[in-house]
């Protein structure tokens, strides 16, 4: 994997505190180098944190990963990916996230962690879309024209955010098994 892999990412995987946080960075880049056939590259950074590949501004890409799982998405057109494993939630975050009709779907679902995840990994996959990071009114981003498609397992959740243009492509991959976005 190491040899695929651009210093600068080699670095910032590093900068991980724990094994798998370093893993999923450079597996996540090989998983990039994969969908766009790019060897070696590296990322440059929008205003808010959003990375690109430097010199190819015409490949748009997403990447988020969990403790079970790496997911990147890939596109002609912005894309945004969330993906969120099952953890514990306190209600003052609930309370800072999501707005009074969010809360109630939330607080009436049989399993309100996942169902609060739901939420979230749409949210935030919004947000990288957008490319502005967590400065957005979290009450209200989910009002906006962006389409989001959210699918999971029993213990993790992803979201993918496009505009309303041709479908994006991503992966999804898990311990045991890739799955397309």
């Amino acid at each position: 994997m190491l040899p695929l892999v651009s210093g600068q990412r080699l670095r910032q995987a590093m900068s991980f505190r724990f094994p798998f946080g370093r893993f999923a960075s450079l597996k996540s880049y090989c998983m990039l180098s994969d969908m766009t056939g790019l060897r070696n590259f590296e990322f440059g950074y929008g205003a808010h944190g959003k990375p690109s590949i430097i010199g190819r501004p015409d490949i748009h890409f997403s990447i988020s990963h969990c403790r079970k799982a790496i997911a990147v998405a890939v596109s002609d057109f912005p894309v945004g990916i969330d993906i969120e494993c099952e953890r514990r939630i306190d209600d003052a975050l609930i309370r800072h996230t999501m707005n009074e009709a969010e809360r109630a779907v939330i607080e009436a679902d049989a399993n309100p962690v996942m169902e609060f995840l739901r939420l979230w990994t749409r949210k935030e996959a919004v947000l990288k879309l957008r490319g502005t990071g967590i400065t957005d009114d979290l009450f209200s981003v989910l009002s906006g024209p962006e389409i989001v498609t959210t699918s999971g397992k029993s213990d993790y959740v992803w979201s993918v955010a496009r505009f309303g243009l041709p479908r994006s492509a991503g992966w999804v991959e898990t311990e045991d098994r890739t799955y397309l976005a």
